[in-house]
């Protein structure tokens, strides 16, 4: 019998051959036709993409299947596509939804079945709960020949880039970027964002360099095609060694971005959050900053600074992304590096995100060390590390007993001045915060600290592993 299809954090995501298989991936296909008419959308149509991992194309091209096989017209990318590509054109042709086999950030292993919402975000908790109930109860799945269905023009293959190539060119002022003079390096990371940056700037006085373009499923060099510091030790060299002005990285899918300074320094993902938000600020706009629980207190000064309000939510997009459809928010991410911007769609991009850091040093003349400085002016330095903890999965309970148990009332010789259980656990001190929860998506417990020096991030990050026995 096949095993339960659980939604976490940002979609199913399982390891290839083992549970994402495409048995499984059919299976939720036909959930999602079920689930699609008991929302009476399935005459809308679905946008389907797929990233450059293995089998991916396959993939989705058995979700199309199983989607025109019950009748629902399909939008099928020719090509691997980013995740926030798909999610604009899903808003760009009134679609029922999206789905995108990808995994992001996962080793690669792994693949993933990712379903976008009507409005392009991440589906709500109750739409997941919804689907994975579909797909429990679904039948065997009907399907079609992809090129029958494209004869009975159920299956169009479609190229999203141009329409959203000019949706950024609404958003970004990419004369400026050009005019600027910039070395860009662009690390593709393998990846489905490769290509992009340098068709939308190039052709100007500014050049853009890119690393890891080519589709190589098993992400050679790296433990997973995430942009963070220990998997950037090729762009970090190159930058300074070249001379470039910057570097910037994407994940799988490209709804991430990494930043690396012009001295080849990795920027951490909560620096580069608030390094977005000042931005913003500084240039006039106004609207709530929306931030996962993990995310930098920075952004709660600079929001007490410049008089806007700002919520702390879950980690998981589906949280942020339903704060933009509600309302009207300036500026949404997370500690993981995505991020969401008004004007655009409810969900992550890392290509835009990437184009906003690129115009915020084109427009103030500063070097990406500088940006950071200026952001220390503002509101003091700060450190921050994570660490990702495999564990065994018999000591789940043990560890949770552990993590939501008796209050502490210190940590590393530090009084713990509050805490909350917002997602997982997160302990507030004078000298910064810390916290622990388990990952959506993979076996993991992480440790998240920041705080105003390296030293007590050590510190804080030693006191909760060894209060959790981990």
């Amino acid at each position: 019998m096949a095993g339960a299809i659980k939604f976490g954090t940002d979609g199913w995501r399982g390891v290839i051959a083992d549970d994402f298989t495409f048995a499984n991936v059919a299976r939720c296909a036909q959930g999602l036709v079920d689930y699609l008419r008991i929302q009476n959308t399935a005459g809308d149509g679905v946008v389907v993409g797929f990233d450059t991992r293995f089998a991916s194309r396959e993939f989705a091209e058995t979700v199309a299947g199983v989607l025109a096989g019950n009748g629902i017209g399909v939008y099928l990318c020719e090509q691997p596509t980013p995740t926030p590509v798909v999610s604009h054109e899903v808003v760009r042709r009134r679609a029922a939804g999206g789905v995108v086999i990808t995994a992001s950030h996962n080793p690669a292993s792994w693949n993933g079945f990712k379903f976008k919402s009507a409005e392009g975000g991440s589906a709500s908790q109750s739409a997941t709960d919804i689907l994975e109930l579909c797909i429990d109860s679904a039948g065997p799945p009907r399907r079609t020949a992809p090129d029958a269905a494209r004869s009975a023009s159920l299956i169009t293959d479609i190229d999203p880039a141009p329409a959203y190539r000019e949706s950024i060119a609404g958003l970004i002022d990419l004369h400026a970027i050009r005019g600027a003079g910039l070395d860009v390096i662009v690390d593709a990371m393998h990846g489905a964002g490769a290509g992009y940056v340098a068709q939308l700037i190039g052709g100007g006085k500014t050049v853009v360099g890119e690393l890891r373009g080519e589709v190589n499923p098993a992400f050679p060099g790296m433990a997973q095609p995430e942009p963070i510091g220990p998997n950037l030790s090729e762009l970090c060299r190159r930058v300074p060694a070249g001379g470039a002005s910057v570097g910037l990285a994407l994940d799988g899918d490209a709804d991430r971005i990494g930043l690396v300074d012009e001295q080849g320094r990795f920027i951490s993902t909560l620096e580069v959050f608030s390094l977005l938000a000042l931005y913003l600020l500084e240039r006039g706009d106004r609207g709530a900053l929306v931030k996962g629980v993990t995310a930098s207190v920075m952004l709660n000064k600079l929001a007490a600074e410049y008089g806007v309000p700002i919520a702390e939510l879950p980690v998981g997009f589906k949280h942020i992304g339903a704060e933009f459809i509600a309302g009207d928010a300036l500026l949404g991410g997370e500690e993981s590096g995505g991020y969401a911007f008004r004007g655009h769609i409810p969900e992550r991009d890392g290509i835009l995100s990437g184009l906003y850091l690129l115009e915020y040093m084109a427009k103030s003349g500063r070097a990406a060390s500088g940006m950071v400085a200026h952001l220390f002016d503002k509101v003091g330095e700060h450190h921050y590390r994570r660490r990702d903890i495999r564990f065994d999965a018999a000591r789940r309970d043990d560890i949770m007993g552990r993590l939501t148990g008796e209050p502490l009332t210190s940590l590393a010789g530090m009084p713990i001045v509050g805490s909350d259980d917002i997602d997982g656990r997160r302990w507030m001190l004078d000298a910064g915060w810390v916290a622990a929860r388990f990952s959506g998506t993979e076996p993991l417990l992480r440790i998240y600290c920041e705080a105003d020096s390296g030293d007590n991030v050590t510190r804080l990050l030693d006191a909760v592993q060894g209060h959790l026995d981990v």
